[in-house]
């Protein structure tokens, strides 16, 4: 009895796709044109069969109004036979699986193609840029934010870049947590090539989105466009390092913009990687020397976020912030703790007293100084913090 049912929702979910991707793939109907028809007549449906008064009054011109009536059935069927592959998936803008953050901005994708856990996309997000040739320290840093912000229960978003954006994806994967990478181009065309391996990984562990149909390849005007996605989809943008014409501050702009927090690492006056950073402190981004910085500043505005997604149907209250690592139990980190207790200890006491590798132990050290529950004691010897508890 249920099986006509079932076969007419998907039937009609295909008609409602083809339509809108029928008006995406007219040419001359950009973001903003596209927009305009819908506020105008509601559906992609609509608007194809409206006349030439209608939309002539819409301010189409008269070549694209001959591009609406043209057939498009290639590029539908092209795009409609990619989304049948196992976690490929395609979202119009009224999809309850399209991401309730980047639905808020002004101008946000009409389609967005995606492979992967799309269930990533409902999840509260950080974006992670800058510099593609970064300094060593900004690399090192960039590890240690993307680590712990990860670990605390934001996903890590970033553009798949050279440099800053691939040592966060890295960083995520790495910890065991899902990223979520925005492509400047169409999923089937991976650039740059060499990240054809981290583009796997992250399809594997988290999800590969864009806004381009599926063998779009890199076109110089396409990255700013990915950007406005990065920050849309992100509670705030991360910029780590950047130069003063660098595209992770278009990103940090389409932020401000967008009403998302912007968060800009200091740096030497001597680096010119740091110059784009301080400008952006200069003009009201957030100043922060250390991941708890974040977390502490999003905690109130991920709460928000969250009421707001319960409204559109997301009934998922688990998200909490982790700021305390004793809470987040993770038995590694509970172990490496209770081996040093309160007295120094060197890694290599560390790693006999807990079991854990050297390069796990640094790794882990690293964190737990971030979040100031361990700190560095002469010799090379680390010592845990002691923290006062409110017994009230």
């Amino acid at each position: 009895m249920d099986t006509p049912t079932d076969n007419s929702t998907v039937q009609t979910s295909q008609s409602i796709l083809t339509d809108w991707l029928a008006l995406y793939h007219t040419s001359g109907i950009g973001n903003r044109c596209f927009h305009t028809l819908l506020d105008t007549f509601g559906t992609p449906a609509r608007a194809r069969q409206a006349d030439t008064r209608q939309l002539q009054e819409a301010g189409l011109k008269a070549t694209q109004i001959e591009a609406l009536r043209s057939d498009s059935r290639q590029a539908i069927e092209t795009d409609l036979h990619w989304a049948e592959q196992p976690d490929h998936h395609i979202l119009c803008l009224t999809d309850k699986r399209y991401p309730v953050m980047l639905r808020q901005i002004a101008d946000p994708p009409p389609i967005l193609y995606a492979r992967g856990n799309i269930d990533c996309l409902q999840q509260l997000q950080i974006a992670m840029v800058g510099s593609r040739n970064p300094t060593q320290p900004g690399l090192e840093m960039t590890r240690q934010f993307a680590t712990h912000l990860s670990r605390c229960g934001l996903l890590i978003c970033s553009g798949m870049a050279l440099g800053i954006d691939a040592a966060a994806h890295q960083s995520a994967l790495a910890a065991g947590q899902a990223t979520v990478a925005v492509m400047g181009t169409g999923l089937n065309r991976v650039y740059p090539a060499r990240h054809r391996e981290l583009a796997h990984q992250i399809a594997e562990q988290g999800v590969l989105v864009s806004e381009f149909p599926p063998d779009t390849g890199p076109q110089q005007n396409h990255f700013p466009r990915r950007n406005r996605i990065i920050s849309g989809l992100s509670l705030g943008v991360v910029v780590m390092e950047a130069a003063l014409r660098s595209g992770s501050l278009t990103t940090a702009r389409h932020a401000m913009e967008q009403g998302r927090e912007v968060f800009a690492i200091p740096g030497s006056i001597n680096n010119p990687l740091a110059r784009g950073c301080h400008r952006l402190i200069r003009e009201g981004a957030k100043l922060v020397e250390t991941a708890e910085d974040i977390l502490e500043e999003l905690g109130e505005l991920a709460r928000s976020q969250l009421l707001l997604e319960n409204e559109h149907g997301n009934d998922d209250n688990s998200f909490e912030i982790q700021t305390d690592i004793d809470n987040t139990g993770d038995q590694d980190y509970d172990r490496l703790l209770s081996a040093l207790a309160y007295d120094p200890a060197s890694i290599d006491t560390l790693v006999m007293r807990c079991g854990l590798t050297a390069e796990e132990v640094s790794s882990m050290l690293l964190i737990l100084e971030l979040q100031g529950h361990v700190t560095t004691a002469p010799g090379g010897c680390f010592v845990r913090v002691k923290h006062e508890r409110n017994n009230t």
